[in-house]
């Protein structure tokens, strides 16, 4: 069994007028964890039905199973559920003809005693934290992150540029929606998820900061960080998913 604390908090921030980001953890019956975060998107409260079901739908697969299985089960389940989900979101935008147009980025951890693997669309964040330094793992699918990796746009133009909130890849944007899968260190201590809500008011560095505050539990680390995301402009939603395990459960 992997003796955890975890905590997972969202917040509407103080611009908009909605929260369109769905978030949770779950453990099944093998006491195996799934940390997600979906960052819904189409406007007349159409994006929270899309990170809604995101979540709603893995939720359940995951809890309903008594073991994710070997690490290969993991990253054939995150992708294959991706997808179904995918096809949900297409088939409610075909359906309810004021909700074309809806979509959601998700990004997903499962954490076992023998692997940690992460599972990525769009720009929500999934980190890891190992001898007190926080690791980004997953990779934004923006517009600007493609220019910064082709070497069109350093990483300092890439913040402000007018298109950085421009997505190259979200579920219900496309028949297909295969997502980057990463098979991370399994000797990582805590693993962090967070909307763009959090990313693009905090760098990595702040937010490390104050993940590192150990006389903080860690809802109060949790809350910190959308205390400062909304003290910055609160200019989107925030929501965490955050889980830290015991070292002496580490494989």
């Amino acid at each position: 069994m992997i003796n955890t604390k975890s905590f997972y908090l969202t917040d509407t921030g103080r611009v908009r007028e909605h929260n369109e980001d769905s978030v949770t953890i779950l453990k099944n019956m093998n006491s195996e964890y799934l940390l997600v975060v979906a960052d819904g998107m189409g406007g007349h409260r159409k994006g929270e039905v899309a990170s809604a079901l995101t979540v709603t739908h893995l939720g359940k697969r995951f809890t309903e199973s008594a073991s994710i299985g070997t690490k290969i089960d993991a990253v054939n389940w995150l992708s294959d559920n991706i997808n179904e989900i995918n096809r949900e979101i297409l088939d409610y935008g075909e359906k309810n003809e004021n909700s074309k147009g809806l979509g959601t980025t998700v990004v997903a951890a499962i954490v076992t005693k023998e692997f940690l693997i992460f599972a990525n669309i769009g720009d929500s964040s999934g980190y890891v934290m190992k001898n007190n330094k926080l690791h980004r793992v997953t990779k934004p699918h923006t517009l600007v992150n493609l220019l910064v990796d082709a070497g069109d746009l350093t990483e300092e133009q890439a913040k402000t540029h007018p298109k950085k909130n421009v997505l190259m890849k979200a579920l219900g944007a496309a028949e297909k929606a295969e997502p980057d899968i990463f098979d991370v260190d399994n000797g990582s201590t805590e693993v962090f998820l967070c909307s763009d809500g959090v990313t693009s008011l905090l760098n990595d560095d702040q937010i490390e900061k104050v993940l590192l505050e150990t006389n903080l539990t860690i809802e109060e680390r949790v809350i910190k960080l959308i205390k400062k995301c909304n003290a910055r402009g609160g200019t989107d939603n925030i929501s965490i998913a955050y889980l830290v395990r015991e070292s002496g459960d580490i494989a």
